[in-house]
């Protein structure tokens, strides 16, 4: 039988450096973070956005590890990340009902965090 010429995705961390690896971290971080609270929340709207982020930040930590379009995989991670800060924030603080920076939390704190150095190392990776 002939072969098709699509090849399976295989893990290729070869080629993969440190910074690579903060990235993969952080995104990993605030995945477990965004599953965490999504499944204390569900079955609520909010609960499922929750997981579809966390869901997100393991994706493209699965797609950076198989070397699909990682150039790509970058250009996406900067705004979706942007945006799960942003709306973070309008939620938590924008209302008024909590004052920033008092009452971020721990979860709250290392899941933005993470995401800040998120965004740095995949800036500095599209950069390259």
């Amino acid at each position: 039988m002939a072969q098709t010429g699509t090849r399976q995705p295989t893990v290729d961390v070869g080629s993969l450096n440190g910074l690579h690896w903060v990235g993969i971290v952080a995104a990993l971080v605030s995945a477990v973070v965004h599953l965490l609270l999504g499944v204390r929340m569900i079955p609520s709207p909010m609960g499922i956005s929750f997981i579809l982020a966390g869901l997100g930040f393991v994706g493209g930590v699965g797609l950076l590890l198989v070397d699909y379009r990682r150039r790509a995989v970058y250009a996406v991670g900067i705004p979706f990340t942007l945006a799960q800060i942003v709306l973070w924030y309008v939620v938590n603080f924008a209302g008024g009902t909590k004052s920033f920076p008092a009452e971020v939390g721990a979860l709250g704190a290392a899941d933005k965090l993470a995401q800040v150095v998120l965004i740095a190392v995949l800036v500095a990776l599209l950069r390259r």
